[in-house]
């Protein structure tokens, strides 16, 4: 997700910037990369508007703000330990790589998308494969399905 490395752009200029995220993605690896890039807050779209402005005045207090339900399933994953899954392992470029691999661009299109040059995105591809222990773009697909990363 770009968002994230433009986060941390954005957090290297303003480091004092209080930020919340407001997003389609509920899902909790989202809202892990986006905390880990610096922001204060989390909600998703379809939150109701109370919920907005309690985050709206949390994050402008100082605080930090996940809904419930996405704090519970946070809380679940620390439960199970440091072993999380291995696309955690991915840098933001890399996990956003995987996650244009599985939705079927080709390298070209990647580096055309992220305009970068062929021989980087392969290197991040060669680099993530590594990582996540995976041999081919078929396996790389498959494991972001199962996994939600892509729809």
């Amino acid at each position: 997700m770009a968002a994230e490395t433009d986060l941390t752009r954005i957090r290297e200029i303003r480091p004092r910037l209080r930020v919340l995220i407001l997003t389609m993605h509920a899902e909790e690896q989202y809202a892990r990369r986006a905390f880990k890039a610096g922001a204060s807050g989390y909600v998703t779209k379809d939150s109701s508007r109370a919920e907005l402005l309690n985050a709206i005045n949390r994050v402008m207090a100082g605080g930090k703000y996940v809904s419930a339900a996405l704090a519970e399933k946070l809380i679940v994953d620390l439960q199970r330990g440091m072993d999380g899954p291995p696309h955690e392992t991915l840098s933001d470029r890399e996990f956003e790589v995987l996650r244009l691999i599985a939705s079927g661009k080709t390298v070209k299109e990647i580096a055309d998308l992220l305009s970068l040059s062929d021989k980087t995105i392969s290197t991040y591809r060669a680099r993530l494969l590594e990582k996540m222990r995976m041999k081919t773009n078929a396996e790389l697909t498959h494991y972001a399905i199962r996994s939600g990363l892509v729809e």
